[in-house]
């Protein structure tokens, strides 16, 4: 008998399971919320000596640096552009087709568009810093330090969109996990010297913390130009297997892909532009409706948009990950025109958003006197305000999941028509709200305009696509029970130390908050296993967790 005979016969006995859409989602949100977490809690940790190190000017320097990363990432968005989210989605769509070589077309021709955004965004930056620095000459410099980044982020952010086209989400989170560790080294290596050994004033210490955004951006980039060396005989051998059968012309190719980009632009953007909001209100609303110091309305904008801001976007990046992974495969799905498919999808996306981000999010708001100490400092306002933004990451997360649901089934403008409503609540509630709940006040009303956003996006949902409501709220009810006892359970014990410890010593805060979140993490991990809810949502592979825990 052959070789080939064998090798059939063994491929008869023993199939090979094709992974389900679920599973693909399971997987590549794994990559993808692993690669974020790890990477934004690697962007908290480095405060903790960076914050020292400013000593007496820590929030003046925090401020400064806030500052420029608001002004820079509205550059970032329009360097980027939404075209690697609109790659990925385009990628998938030409592979469900078995249209491989297109798809690659498609990223070798985007590739040289990015170099040029990113190229033109860096100038801008550099010689409008004067004018966005609002008469703070301290910023300008800053401006310009960042400016270098966007000549590299928008080519790593397309090659990490092209990846995940093809639902491999392990290069995008190695890239960005790498990305971070290279900035940090730069910085807190900067910082250090010059804070520490060479005395310096802190607004150099800050253009070094910002510069280190292009350190990281090679780094990133690096690693991706090694992936797709590795892959590039398995990308090869995919073009050749293409059917072929679809004839686009490059500009045809370039249109379609700007087109899908502009939604991407507008809902990828909105958190920055709801920051940018903040950044733009909160500061002239202050100085002309209260009796606050300036240095104090400063301090208070540090607070709640430098701090706290800083921590939630760890629970929010869990969402993003999610995201990321859900609309090549609604792409897919919607390119077969599978309408039930596309409804599971749905259904499974935000179960898998609900598992996750409820007790994250309920978590970080019992155990947020012990992390904020930990990560800053001991303050009353930025302990309270981290508390009820933990609260609002739950909107912000949902938002940016649903807005990616409605353009992986290609419904961009109603995605970036409920995001304007959303917006424009968020504009008209601002300065009432600032003005009454001063730092509180932007954080609900961000909260406000993404939860009328989502409102509308869901009810798009199910009158479209039928999606099954009893069944998600089934499941919300039980994990929002399970996400409370675990609030409950962190809070007790962070009140408990609290009236035996004093701590606003850091090393206290520590011991607490890594005792409070491991138990609340163990009781909701074993409540969500015993049910077998966790079964439900995720599959049966967790059975084994089950069994290693001993959980009957």
């Amino acid at each position: 008998m052959s070789i080939n005979s064998q090798t059939e016969m063994q491929a008869k006995k023993s199939p090979q399971k094709e992974p389900t859409a679920k599973d693909k989602m399971l997987r590549g949100s794994a990559w993808m919320t692993a690669g974020s977490v790890f990477s934004r809690v690697l962007g908290a940790i480095y405060i903790i000596p960076w914050y020292t190190w400013f000593g007496k000017d820590n929030l003046a320097a925090n401020a400064l640096y806030t500052k420029g990363y608001t002004v820079y990432s509205v550059f970032l968005m329009i360097s980027i552009a939404g075209i690697p989210s609109a790659v990925a989605k385009q990628v998938a769509h030409y592979n469900a087709q078995n249209e491989y070589a297109v798809g690659q077309r498609l990223y070798k021709k985007s590739l040289l568009l990015m170099l040029a955004i990113g190229f033109l965004s860096a100038l801008l930056m550099w010689y409008l810093a004067p004018l966005l620095s609002l008469g703070e000459a301290d910023v300008i410099p800053v401006f310009r330090s960042l400016a270098l980044a966007l000549i590299l982020i928008p080519v790593m952010s397309l090659t990490r969109g092209f990846f995940q086209g093809y639902q491999d989400m392990f290069p995008s989170a190695m890239s960005q996990l790498v990305e971070q560790i290279a900035r940090i080294i730069y910085m807190l290596a900067a910082t250090y010297i010059i804070m520490q050994v060479m005395h310096s004033n802190y607004q150099l210490g800050v253009i070094h913390s910002t510069f280190a955004a292009f350190i990281g951006a090679l780094g990133g980039l690096l690693i991706l130009g090694w992936y797709y060396w590795r892959k590039h005989k398995e990308l090869k051998q995919y073009a050749l297997q293409s059917t072929n059968q679809l004839k686009i012309s490059d500009r045809r190719l370039m249109a379609d892909l700007l087109l899908q980009s502009v939604p991407f632009v507008l809902i990828g953007a909105s958190t920055t532009l709801y920051n940018q909001l903040d950044y733009f209100t909160f500061k002239p609303t202050m100085i002309s409706l209260s009796h606050i110091s300036l240095k104090t309305i400063n301090d208070l904008y540090a607070i709640f948009a430098g701090n706290d801001n800083k921590l939630i976007m760890i629970v929010v990046a869990l969402a993003s990950a999610m995201a990321a992974t859900a609309v090549p495969l609604l792409s897919e799905a919607y390119t077969k025109n599978d309408h039930k498919k596309i409804a599971t999808q749905l259904a499974d996306a935000l179960e898998l958003f609900l598992i996750v981000m409820l007790p994250c999010s309920l978590g970080m708001a019992a155990v947020a006197k012990p992390l904020y100490i930990v990560f800053y400092q001991y303050n009353i306002t930025g302990i309270y305000v981290l508390s009820f933004s933990a609260y609002v990451a739950l909107p912000i997360g949902l938002f940016i999941v649903l807005s990616s649901l409605m353009q992986g089934i290609y419904q961009n403008k109603k995605a970036v028509k409920y995001f304007i409503i959303g917006f424009l609540v968020k504009v008209v509630v601002q300065v009432p709200l600032t003005v009454w709940l001063q730092a509180f006040g932007p954080v609900m009303a961000t909260g406000i305009g993404m939860m009328v956003s989502n409102i509308l996006m869901i009810r798009y949902f199910y009158y479209k696509y039928h999606l099954d409501l009893d069944r998600l709220e089934r499941r919300f009810d039980g994990l929002l029970l399970f996400s409370f006892a675990t609030f409950a359970v962190a809070l007790l014990i962070v009140l408990a130390a609290s009236s035996v410890i004093n701590l606003e010593y850091r090393l206290w805060s520590f011991l607490v908050l890594v005792i409070a979140a491991s138990v609340g993490a163990f009781l909701y991990l074993y409540l969500c296993l015993k049910t077998r809810l966790a079964d439900k949502i995720i599959g049966a592979r967790v059975s084994r967790l089950r069994k290693w825990l001993h959980i009957k």
